[in-house]
């Protein structure tokens, strides 16, 4: 069945969310053990994660939209890479702090800013406004990076 116009567009916009919500609870109390850690310089506050995290899979959210509604010959397997970030996206939380596997999801969070690089990538080349708009989340990734790995050698 297909979906068309807005209610395309929540679709692709509450998923996401819905898929980050749970995986914040499933992962617990992943802010409480965040404000114990050892953190490294520029660690923002615990409040901040759930903000951005919110503003980046709307913007995802509209990013696949967008592709979904284009007319382009490869936005169903764009789409599919979607789903696929999204699932690799999810399961972070849940290793690094519902499992406090550190170094894995360090690994782990390699792997999904790879297949969030070649999101941008197809995206890009169906929608540049697609593409634009998982600009901030690559970033996000990039510093979530930093800030995963530093706490691992910082001993978590």
């Amino acid at each position: 069945m297909e979906m068309k116009g807005k209610k395309k567009c929540w679709f692709y916009i509450l998923v996401p969310l819905v898929a980050g919500a749970a995986a914040g609870m499933i992962s617990g109390s992943g802010m409480a053990a965040y404000e114990q850690m050892a953190k490294p310089p520029l660690s923002p506050p615990g409040w901040v994660f759930p903000v951005v995290w919110t503003i980046l899979y709307i913007l995802m959210g509209i990013a696949a939209c967008l592709v979904a509604k284009s007319y382009d010959p490869d936005s169903q397997e764009a789409l599919r890479a979607f789903w696929v970030q999204l699932i690799v996206n999810v399961i972070w939380p849940i290793l690094f702090f519902g499992l406090g596997l550190c170094g894995l999801a360090f690994g782990w969070l390699v792997l999904l800013w790879v297949l969030v690089f070649r999101l941008w990538k197809q995206f890009q080349s169906i929608d540049k406004r697609a593409g634009y708009l998982l600009v901030p989340y690559l970033l996000w990734l990039t510093f979530a990076g930093y800030l995963n790995l530093s706490i691992c050698l910082m001993g978590y």
